[in-house]
């Protein structure tokens, strides 16, 4: 089985949950609240994940970071998932999903958001 099926499945099952808590919660809620209420869905699909893991930020040669980033989401250790709580997802959020993609080193993730009517998401490859 090859890596990027392995992703596949896995944004699946995480897709999943999304449309779960978005069925049950629908939109108007803050960020945590569906943060929270995927936490629950995704270890119910029996996916492991971390939760707003600091990340350090470096910049070309420096060895110090200058500064650091929490994701929502790193799930199975190989995607990001990044949750907005927005009436519409733009590009800004697309570049700053990208940005966090290379910043943990990882090359899929998920950009998802509860804010709208339906749920939304994106699907994010370096």
């Amino acid at each position: 089985m090859s890596t990027q099926l392995k992703n596949k499945d896995i944004t699946e099952k995480i897709i999943g949950a999304s449309f779960e808590v978005h069925k049950h919660l629908g939109n108007g809620f803050q960020e945590v609240i569906y943060q929270r209420a995927l936490a629950f869905e995704m270890a119910k699909a029996g996916l492991t994940f971390t939760r707003e893991v600091e990340q350090p930020i470096y910049y070309k040669d420096l060895i110090e970071s200058i500064g650091t980033r929490r994701a929502d989401f790193v799930v199975e250790g190989k995607v990001l998932v990044e949750l907005k709580a927005i009436i519409l997802l733009e590009d800004v959020h697309l570049a700053q999903a990208l940005n966090y993609l290379k910043a943990y080193r990882l090359e899929v993730g998920l950009l998802i958001n509860f804010g709208s009517k339906s749920l939304t998401f994106k699907r994010v490859v370096l």
